[in-house]
């Protein structure tokens, strides 16, 4: 999830409280290269925000109460062959999808042929491609009967899911893929709350039935597949995400293969990104790129030698326009790159990057919001012509050389007092 409103008053006081440690980060260090022949680069997309052709689902019905609609998405069910050709001449290996739950079993019990086989054809032709699938289970998406039953509200919904899950698992686990069993499930159960799909008397339910869940489908990976790789990506939150990570990931740290992280936006005592993304004005939100390291420190600090996987990162825009100030998706994704892989240098177990999202999609309720390599205009072009942006040629230039290179600099230079990881990434800042 790109922005949970929910923080937003903690955000504020951790930035007024630390506003007077004014340490210098320093001049930028070169960025070695350390990341290694096995390193996994990749894309990353979801099913409902990119497929179209929507089956009955939670927020298919979600959608009809937005600014936009879902409508077409950006019809990745028609359009996954070149997609994917668009991916594999990137130089990525891995590409993260979702199978929705909603499209192969539209009723209780009963496996859709027709949405069985699409996903069938796409797994496929990643691995034709000579990827690798990341597969999510779970992307914010269950179909409309579950919803007909009240969705997390019901104390059943874990066991429905599991039955989907391991139908899933059953079917893909011999491509080997890396396996999210659970998206940003934090973010997962704000959006319920948010969308009026649970009461706010029943968070503590979905939070436990999303942790049962996870811990089953973990087993059930590692019977059927093994040396499986198996985490739940969290959306990281700057300043507060250590009480955040006591719903969820705490609870699951003993079955997790990697932690999972999706990084996009900084807070500082002179960052104004909160303000942005509460107007929904990404083209001004804060994006401090080494805001990635800290948070990549925190979860090598608390998970000492896992691995550590990012699986979300980008840079949003409104409606593909350029930034205020300048900055590019190609400046962001290599000073993003540059920062990973000072934390690697650091230590920290980092074996993957993803960027969030080969295409432009649909930001859960709004086309505004563009965070694509390829940018797509659903709402004023029929033809949904995917346009390169500038991160195009970078992240093949990345992918070739397996990073950025040691002489590269970042083109922004280190906050001054950082809050990704609350006190700590401003009275400890990197240099």
């Amino acid at each position: 999830m790109r922005l949970i409103r929910n923080a937003l008053a903690a955000l504020i006081v951790s930035s007024v409280v630390a506003a007077g440690c004014a340490l210098s980060a320093g001049p930028a260090q070169a960025a070695p290269s350390v990341l290694g022949p096995g390193f996994f680069w990749g894309v990353a997309s979801s099913g409902f925000q990119s497929e179209g052709s929507s089956p009955d689902s939670n927020w298919l019905r979600y959608s009809r109460k937005q600014t936009d609609q879902i409508g077409t998405a950006a019809d990745f069910y028609h359009r996954y062959r070149s997609d994917i050709a668009l991916a594999k001449e990137l130089g990525v290996k891995v590409y993260r999808i979702s199978v929705e739950w909603a499209r192969i079993q539209p009723r209780p019990g009963v496996w859709d042929p027709a949405g069985v086989k699409f996903y069938d054809n796409v797994i496929g032709a990643i691995v034709a491609a000579g990827m690798r699938p990341m597969i999510t289970l779970d992307h914010w998406v269950y179909p409309g009967w579950a919803a007909d039953r009240g969705g997390w509200n019901n104390p059943q919904m874990a066991d429905w899911w599991l039955a989907n899950a391991r139908y899933v698992v059953h079917r893909y686990a011999h491509y080997n893929p890396l396996w999210i069993t659970i998206n940003e499930p934090t973010a997962y159960v704000m959006q319920e709350l948010r969308q009026g799909g649970l009461p706010p008397t029943s968070t503590s339910m979905m939070f436990d039935q999303l942790v049962r869940a996870h811990r089953s489908a973990f087993d059930y990976i590692h019977s059927r597949q093994p040396g499986a790789m198996v985490s739940s990506n969290v959306a990281y939150i700057p300043a507060v995400e250590p009480a955040l990570d006591a719903q969820f990931l705490d609870r699951v740290a003993d079955k997790l293969d990697y932690v999972g992280i999706d990084y996009y936006y900084a807070v500082s005592p002179t960052d104004v990104s909160v303000a942005s993304l509460v107007l929904n004005d990404y083209g001004s939100a804060g994006v401090a790129p080494d805001g990635l390291y800290y948070t990549l420190r925190h979860y090598g600090r608390k998970f000492p030698g896992k691995p550590l996987y990012v699986v979300e990162n980008g840079m949003g825009t409104n409606n593909g326009a350029p930034r205020p100030d300048g900055y590019r998706r190609a400046d962001l994704l290599r000073d993003d790159v540059y920062w990973l892989q000072r934390a690697k240098a650091d230590g920290y177990n980092v074996i993957g990057y993803n960027y969030w999202s080969l295409t432009d999609n649909y930001e859960w309720g709004s086309y505004t919001p563009r965070f694509g390599l390829y940018t797509v205009n659903v709402k004023t072009d029929p033809t949904l012509t995917r346009r390169p942006t500038d991160a195009v040629a970078a992240y093949r230039q990345i992918t070739a050389s397996n990073g950025v290179g040691s002489q590269y600099r970042p083109t922004r230079p280190a906050q001054w007092c950082s809050l990704v990881d609350g006190a700590d990434s401003c009275l400890n800042p990197v240099r």
